[in-house]
């Protein structure tokens, strides 16, 4: 049986991609977000997107895709895509929280995490609680998914209210046209 797509898939898609590529904006011009459950309300965490994104544009034929990843890298071929109208479609985000770090890659298509990279764990208590371990795990993983629906979270707090979202359009447009060849943007310029 063939799948079919629903009604609804083009928009998911905008929508990823605008959140990928608020997220990337965001990440360089403040970077801090807060967590919006209610366990952990208000601890802060930092986001940065980093080593790998790929942006595309165009439709049918006409579609181009530009995959960018380096330790380190400006992302100056992706930066340039946008430029040229393309948006995010996947992206290795980083997450830090209390000295702590997560890596996480999602796509702009249904917002998948395709994978999630948790802090180690230490292992040295499993001779006490066998549970440990798998416990501190499933606590990194609930405080990784937590982050990411924080940040989704804010995203969709801004994207929903037309007179906010054209203020932050408007400055996303204006940190996209900043000099690619000068890295990270100053949220002062």
């Amino acid at each position: 049986m063939a799948q079919t797509d629903y009604i609804g898939v083009n928009i998911d898609q905008v929508l990823g991609q605008e959140f990928l590529t608020w997220l990337w904006y965001r990440s360089e011009t403040a970077g801090i977000f807060a967590i919006k459950d209610r366990e952990h309300a208000g601890e802060p965490f930092s986001v940065t997107m980093e080593q790998r994104i790929v942006v595309r544009g165009g439709e049918g034929d006409d579609r181009e895709t530009t995959s960018v990843s380096g330790a380190f890298s400006p992302l100056r071929e992706a930066r340039l895509g946008l430029l040229t109208g393309k948006q995010v479609v996947r992206a290795l985000i980083h997450f830090e929280k209390d000295g702590m770090d997560w890596q996480v890659s999602l796509r702009s298509e249904d917002l998948s995490v395709n994978s999630l990279k948790t802090p180690k764990v230490d292992k040295s208590d499993a001779s006490d609680d066998p549970d440990a371990i798998f416990l501190e795990k499933m606590y990194l993983l609930e405080q990784g998914t937590s982050m990411i629906d924080s940040v989704f979270a804010e995203f969709l707090s801004v994207r929903l209210a037309p007179e906010r979202w054209k203020e932050e359009a408007a400055m996303v447009a204006k940190w996209m046209r900043h000099d690619i060849s000068g890295g990270t943007m100053n949220p002062q310029e």
